[in-house]
């Protein structure tokens, strides 16, 4: 099977996290690329966010926001990926005191004019352990534009600083006002993360790798039709799975609990969407007829 061909789409992706090492000079030409490398290199999950955190501060207009939002398309549309649901790091964003709008209104007209063979959507994210002010904040902002390709809200960041139910108001609030709800769980806390996301009202799990560990939350996920969002070089690189034969997305998937595949942050986890479905083929097995199914739930649990 030509993985590369296959008609994909990926519904767990960072914008900022896909910025390559040649597009992040592009914007800081001053930077040695020998410094991007070390940067783009983590031991752990809190190294990686201060790697994104040091990507990010580089984005400093909303052409620069374009400029990265171009340069994933094209990279999507290589790998066939007909349709993106691209999140925003829009808790950052204004944790830099930038104007969102515009730099919403940049990507937005950057996504539309970049590749017509990928529809894209747009998810903004709060950051977890910026705390509940923080993150209705950005549901509030995400509301204003769901007429405007944002399908959904989301929260990331760390788990262990930031406990689901501090979100159960932004939460309510989104979908009051017609936006999908996703959080990052079950990445580097336990199941009982999944279960609180889950509490709140979470529709889709970003992650969730660690509800291998309960069977009664994976009986749960496969009853509700609850999909997880998995990416699996990206829990080998932030330390999340120890390695790749510790990944846990075979025994996930045979517990008939609904699997996407993601490239989460492609260019800081060296991959992209075809990667990631070749290694389901050659570390864990899948055969050509679970790689269809794996690459139709990603349009199947889209937004």
């Amino acid at each position: 099977m030509n993985l590369a061909a296959l008609a994909k789409a990926e519904l767990h992706l960072h914008l900022e996290g896909s910025v390559e090492p040649e597009t992040l000079r592009e914007l800081a030409p001053e930077l040695a690329l020998e410094e991007i490398q070390a940067r783009y290199r983590y031991s752990d999950f809190a190294g990686f966010i201060e790697g994104f955190k040091w990507v990010s501060g580089y984005l400093r207009s909303p052409e620069d926001y374009a400029l990265i939002t171009r340069r994933l398309l094209e990279r999507l549309a290589g790998q066939n990926v007909a349709y993106a649901e691209i999140t925003l790091a829009a808790g950052v964003a204004l944790w830099k005191k930038q104007d969102l709008g515009a730099i919403y209104e940049a990507v937005q007209a950057a996504a539309a004019a970049a590749s017509p063979s990928v529809e894209v959507k747009w998810i903004f994210d709060a950051v977890r352990h910026f705390g509940p002010e923080h993150a209705m904040e950005v549901a509030r902002l995400a509301a204003e534009r769901v007429e405007e390709g944002v399908v959904a809200f989301g929260i990331g960041g760390d788990e262990a600083r930031g406990p689901a139910e501090w979100f159960a108001g932004a939460f309510r609030y989104a979908r009051e006002r017609g936006l999908r709800r996703v959080a990052h769980a079950g990445e580097t806390v336990g199941p009982e993360s999944v279960w609180a996301a889950l509490g709140i009202g979470a529709e889709r799990i970003g992650h969730g790798i660690r509800a291998a560990e309960d069977p009664a939350l994976l009986r749960h996920l496969r009853e509700r039709d609850i999909p997880l969002e998995v990416c699996i070089s990206s829990n080998v690189a932030t330390g999340a799975v120890p390695s790749l034969a510790a990944h846990p997305l075979r025994r996930i998937y045979d517990a008939g609990v609904p699997v996407i595949l993601n490239s989460d942050d492609p260019a800081m986890f060296h991959t992209t969407l075809t990667r990631e479905y070749e290694i389901a083929r050659d570390v864990f097995g899948f055969s050509g007829t679970e790689l269809l199914e794996l690459a139709e739930n990603g349009f199947r649990y889209k937004f």
